[in-house]
């Protein structure tokens, strides 16, 4: 029986535990995915209590957590509410054993270990001994500390086009913090045109942003090349997108006109409409994005706000979404060859909620290649997909339909600053599955090309694919 996370944690062998030590273990971080707050970053948040670090604070926490102490029948008042902290961290504590088998379960020990040097099974017995010594740590634990301890290089936030991005410019100017923190760019609330009300409001804010009317769609996308262009000069690299639903049309722009109106005019549209629409504009910013030499990214397939109860007690992103089934392969096929025969296909991660999709978007993402190392990626296992069967999963899709050697590897896509031993866990399962084929007699034992391998997986293709 093994030790619980021990040295050899996720590691079957020796000889993946070696790879681990020598080629895994000391890489940066390049974290080009997360949803941490820039004004936390800058301001050095400290936190209140290991609470507030774990579960949250006014609506902001990791809905992993919510969602699994919903389950366990945890009182809401306790995980998303005004609850004490203390009380709130008692009730996840005496839930924590029955996580058994679910990643919250490692990460969560993981982070109690790498952060707070402390080795103790969580559980309700000794939930005193923890709430004082992480509090006690968190007195010097600050947001930035956690991200140097980390060893993070690079670290993208996510960003709406109205942002001023005033405290990605405070960061930069700050010599005392060497990570660099730089914005990405997220305009799903221009796109999905299907809920006016939230749609309206973005033009309004981006209106007043520049301080002009936008009664046409010329004036929207020239509203949003002028925002592209901030956003490069504040050393934007890469841009992301929620498709939800992914919708791809005949490209035409008269279509795509009457749709704005409409949606400006609070009139409902037909699916037809919302197609000609977001066809486009995914055009449209594809090249914008080519002219810039900025990354896409496409996160495919979440149903959002499920729960009516929820959305309307609590909002967005407060643990009521889940993995959709929607069909994707011929409308990505679409949009990405009418982006490629308009000179408009940018370097692009493909990321699937739902792991069926895994097959289509390898596929189709060798169908586009041809202008650089790995110019489409698989993304990482996203979301609800990020756990060990998951992991395990899309390394071997993307080592039977295409290239390892050229993957960017992981990403948090958290807003919890303690969230960077996720990288640790990925890391330990990539390379038990890289030395598995070695010891099955399916790759040679050449550590020097094992090694780069390891390396550029874990870090030097990321840089090498976002910042070039």
């Amino acid at each position: 029986m093994k030790e619980f996370q021990g040295k050899d944690y996720l590691l079957h062998s020796e000889y993946a535990l070696g790879l681990y030590q020598e080629f895994a273990e000391h890489m940066p971080i390049f974290d080009f995915h997360c949803h941490l707050s820039p004004k936390q970053i800058y301001e050095d948040h400290r936190f209140s209590s290991i609470a507030e670090a774990w579960l949250g604070k006014d609506g902001a926490g990791d809905h992993y957590k919510w969602r699994l102490l919903r389950e366990a029948g945890v009182d809401e008042e306790l995980i998303t509410g005004k609850g004490d902290d203390h009380d709130r961290f008692l009730a996840f504590a005496k839930a924590m054993p029955s996580f058994l088998g679910n990643p919250i379960y490692e990460w969560t020990h993981l982070e109690l270990k790498r952060f707070f040097g402390i080795d103790l099974v969580i559980n309700e017995e000794n939930a005193e001994e923890i709430w004082t010594r992480c509090n006690e740590k968190l007195k010097t634990l600050t947001a930035r500390e956690m991200i140097k301890m980390s060893n993070v290089a690079v670290l993208f936030t996510t960003d709406d086009p109205v942002d001023d991005l005033r405290y990605h410019d405070l960061i930069a100017q700050d010599d005392s913090f060497s990570v660099k923190v730089l914005p990405c760019w997220r305009p799903d609330r221009f796109l999905h045109i299907g809920n006016e009300e939230v749609f309206r409001k973005a033009v309004g804010e981006l209106e007043n942003r520049i301080g002009a009317k936008i009664a046409s769609l010329d004036d929207l996308l020239g509203a949003l090349s002028s925002r592209l262009d901030f956003f490069a000069s504040k050393g934007c690299k890469a841009t992301d997108h929620g498709l939800d639903t992914l919708r791809y049309s005949k490209i035409d722009k008269q279509s795509a006109e009457l749709a704005f109106e409409k949606a400006l005019k609070g009139q409902q549209l037909s699916e037809n409409e919302l197609d000609d629409y977001e066809s486009y504009l995914l055009l449209f910013l594809g090249k914008e994005y080519q002219r810039l030499g900025f990354v896409q990214q496409y996160h495919i397939g979440a149903i959002r706000n499920n729960s009516e109860n929820g959305y309307a007690l609590h909002g967005v992103d407060f643990g009521y979404d889940a993995c959709g089934d929607i069909e994707i392969a011929k409308k990505l096929s679409g949009l990405l060859s009418k982006l490629e025969s308009e000179s408009a296909l940018p370097p692009t991660v493909l990321y699937c909620l739902n792991e069926k999709d895994y097959a289509s978007l390898i596929s189709l993402m060798n169908v586009f290649q041809g202008k650089g190392k790995g110019y489409l990626q698989l993304g990482a296992a996203w979301w609800f997909n990020d756990h060990y069967d998951g992991i395990r999963k899309q390394i071997r899709v993307l080592m039977a339909g295409g290239l390892l050697s050229c993957f960017v590897g992981m990403l948090t896509d958290s807003r919890s600053f303690l969230s960077y031993p996720r990288h640790e866990y990925f890391r330990r399962i990539l390379v038990d599955e890289i030395a598995s084929l070695v010891e099955e007699g399916r790759y040679p034992n050449d550590r020097k090309a094992i090694g780069k391998i390891i390396e550029d997986v874990c870090y030097n293709n990321a840089i090498d694919f976002f910042l070039k």
